[in-house]
């Protein structure tokens, strides 16, 4: 999509995510799919720092000049993964300490079995804030029945005041994000954080630190973002292309431009809803016995057909319906609207027009989790 390539943890290659979309939207105008996403491991995937993270209670306070609904988290253990390479986003810088205490996070469910949904504060039922001018708010909801550490990329050139947040499983926390946000958010699993903000994640830790500095260990489940981006759009997607741990989509909340959003507010498209991914063994990822996401088979087996590179770069070569085993339909099953691999643009870009406010939940459909 327009906002980032999705990284490949270095595995495979990735066309300028961000170059493509703006080409295609020229070419389509204001259609709702845009081609864009990047291919595979040239863009930065995004672990950001972590932000807030304690085992205590996480105190409630603007981020980023929005309204954050902060909770308490607990936390577990981390495995550290492959990091994926960074894209061509803009993303923040984090400037906002994480609060004090140690994280403690319920555990991380495994990719392939559905984490239980909490029955606090279904996605349909946030209302969305409204923003100042010149700028967007971002709202993460967790439906899931453990904690999340919301994770942004950093970048100079739109930065948010802080990179990581506490979301406990039933909460919701609204960031305020510049205009021209071009970044790429995920969730951490299994996240264990000192009061001085070092620590680790399961799944999605970014260097051990709380408030991002950089991109994040694969696999994790992208929400990027590009506002602003061509001609008074918005680009948008749900990338797995790296893989999954944590199930997700977007919403638009508010649009100007009056843009129809796609996704309904419990996560369903015409071709299907979200669901578990049912990750083959091989491409499972384990903390200790536990499966706690489902990487990509770029960056587990690598080759250039599964990465399309080489002779498998151009788009027509870069047919998962050709690979030996068609490891992307793993992912489209379980998100349709979500990119599976790196050329998956037909059904997964989304654009919106005007100024426009998102939300982003980590959950399942209900009856489908």
């Amino acid at each position: 999509m327009s906002s980032s390539s999705h990284g490949k943890a270095g595995h495979g290659r990735r066309r300028p995510s961000r170059a493509r979309a703006l080409a295609t939207a020229a070419a389509l105008a204001a259609v709702t799919f845009a081609a864009g996403c990047a291919s595979l491991g040239g863009g930065p995937a995004g672990a950001g720092p972590a932000s807030a993270g304690a085992g205590g209670p996480a105190a409630s306070s603007a981020v980023t000049g929005g309204t954050v609904t902060a909770r308490t988290g607990t936390g577990g253990t981390a495995t550290p993964g492959a990091t994926s390479r960074p894209s061509p986003v803009r993303t923040a810088t984090a400037s906002r300490p994480p609060a004090a205490g140690p994280a403690a996070a319920t555990g991380a469910r495994p990719a392939s079995t559905a984490p239980a949904r909490s029955p606090v504060t279904p996605a349909a039922s946030v209302p969305p804030p409204s923003g100042a001018a010149g700028q967007r708010l971002v709202t993460f909801v967790n439906t899931l029945q453990q904690t999340i550490w919301v994770a942004a990329a950093p970048s100079a050139s739109s930065p948010l005041a802080a990179t990581g947040w506490v979301l406990p499983a039933g909460q919701s926390v609204t960031i305020t994000t510049p205009d021209n946000l071009n970044t790429r958010f995920w969730g951490r699993t299994g996240c264990v954080f000192d009061a001085a903000g070092t620590g680790h994640c399961q799944t999605g830790d970014c260097g051990g630190l709380f408030q991002c500095k950089g991109w994040g260990t694969i696999p994790a489940t992208l929400a990027e973002v590009n506002f602003s981006a061509w001609d008074g759009l918005d680009f948008y997607d749900v990338s797995m292309v790296d893989g999954s741990n944590l199930p997700m989509w977007i919403n638009i909340t508010r649009s100007s431009g009056g843009t129809t959003d796609k996704i309904s507010p419990n996560g369903c498209v015409a071709a299907g809803c979200t669901k578990p991914v049912t990750c083959p063994s091989v491409l499972d990822v384990k903390s200790g016995s536990t499966v706690v996401g489902c990487i990509s088979a770029c960056a587990r087996l690598g080759g250039d057909q599964y990465c399309c590179r080489g002779q498998y770069a151009s788009r027509t070569a870069c047919d998962p319906a050709q690979w030996p085993v068609d490891y992307a339909a793993v992912f489209k099953r379980a998100e349709p609207y979500a990119y599976s691999y790196t050329d998956d643009d037909a059904t997964s870009v989304f654009t919106c027009s005007g100024v426009c406010d998102y939300r982003i939940t980590f959950g399942y459909t209900p009856g489908d989790g």
